[in-house]
């Protein structure tokens, strides 16, 4: 399949494009944390991604959304990164939807997709528990009582967690840390008795969320999929998610690039505009290719997702990794290339800098997903 856009999504991307960059530039996000924002994002300006159908991207039609892929997804997600729009996109309609949409039975499905939708329910997945990602360290407890389970335990780095009206929680029915089998999804709302829940505003300003849990009741209903069985589909929601992350740090890149090429235009040193100078166009031109190849793996990554989500693994593991040491070049070499006041916040590539290094860890850091290929391949 060509890695190009179809004219179906280059208008997807025009009409995103359109609203982000209008509705939330880079001072949006400065203003949300200079003003210390208790949500942390604009509701006004969600319900308008809602209403022009990007809540529910992923979404089914037969449940209000636009049944689109990945693909898609991603192309959404590639704008919010070249502005840094916070949102719920990703935690809601891409992560959250897509475990509702693969593991949920047909009574969870008809409960909260039409909500995520309609941009009325936020809804997020909690996994991690340290501060490196690992699944299936899961440590979380879900003990039998009764007709259902109690859970305790903590999760850290629950994006959107203190925003959330919906938590999907891991946790480990039976064996140890570490232990493929063993892990159960769980619906837990968040008001319920036992859950605390601390806002852990990150140092790139976005949204994110201690949880605890200390026997907290849930019943059969509220398990996602099936007991003991919640790896394989963790492995695909995780990846959705991971897919959408590299798309977003694509967008990070292209946009760092675009600003720092304009900024080596105008600049002048030594009575010359320092994009004169040849070391300064070789790295730019290195960039600039480094980019490209990681935009042709992540939709590489994200059309293997549409075909078959099972067997994309490598494919996003490659996307991911790539994504995150390019992102990291990206903001560093704009950081350089700006000079000293590239580091200074009143400075918009600081913000990027410090999203990418978030992005870089979030569903796997590029280590992580490199030893996923390496034991992929038997190594």
């Amino acid at each position: 399949m060509a890695l190009v856009l179809t004219e179906e999504q280059s208008m997807l991307r025009d009409s995103a494009r359109g609203l982000i960059s209008d509705k939330a530039p880079v001072s949006h996000l400065r203003h949300l944390r200079d003003s210390k924002d208790p949500t942390g994002f604009s509701k006004e300006l969600w319900q308008s991604f809602a209403e022009m159908g990007f809540a529910g991207l992923l979404v089914p039609e037969e449940f209000g959304g636009s049944g689109l892929g990945f693909m898609e997804a991603g192309v959404v997600m590639e704008e919010i990164g070249r502005t840094l729009m916070p949102s719920p996109f990703l935690a809601t309609s891409v992560v959250a939807a897509s475990a509702l949409n693969r593991g949920g039975n047909a009574a969870q499905k008809a409960e909260f997709l039409p909500w995520i939708s309609n941009g009325s329910l936020l809804a997020t997945l909690a996994i991690d528990e340290g501060a490196k990602h690992r699944p299936l360290h899961t440590a979380l407890q879900a003990v039998r009582a009764g007709n259902g389970f109690k859970l305790s335990g903590a999760k850290a780095l629950v994006v959107d967690g203190h925003v959330a009206d919906l938590f999907i929680v891991a946790a480990r029915t039976a064996g140890s840390a570490g232990e493929r089998d063993g892990l159960t999804l769980f619906l837990v709302n968040p008001k319920a008795k036992g859950v605390s829940i601390e806002r852990t505003i990150m140092v790139d300003a976005h949204n994110a969320a201690r949880i605890e849990l200390a026997n907290v009741d849930v019943n059969a209903d509220s398990v996602l999929g099936e007991i003991d069985q919640a790896a394989g589909l963790l492995d695909g929601v995780l990846d959705i998610g991971r897919g959408a992350v590299a798309a977003e740090m694509v967008g990070l890149s292209d946009e760092v690039f675009g600003r720092t090429i304009e900024y080596l235009k105008s600049r002048k040193q030594f009575g010359k505009l320092i994009g004169e100078f040849q070391a300064l166009q070789h790295r730019a031109a290195e960039l600039y290719v480094d980019i490209e190849i990681t935009r042709a793996a992540t939709m590489k990554a994200l059309q293997a997702l549409d075909a078959d989500v099972t067997k994309a693994a490598s494919s996003v593991a490659v996307a991911k990794a790539r994504a995150g040491t390019t992102a990291t070049r990206a903001v560093q070499e704009g950081v350089q290339m700006h000079g000293g006041m590239g580091m200074t916040d009143q400075f918009d590539i600081g913000f990027f800098m410090k999203r990418a290094r978030v992005c870089e860890e979030l569903f796997g850091d590029a280590n992580y997903h490199t030893e996923r290929l390496a034991r992929a391949r038997g190594y």
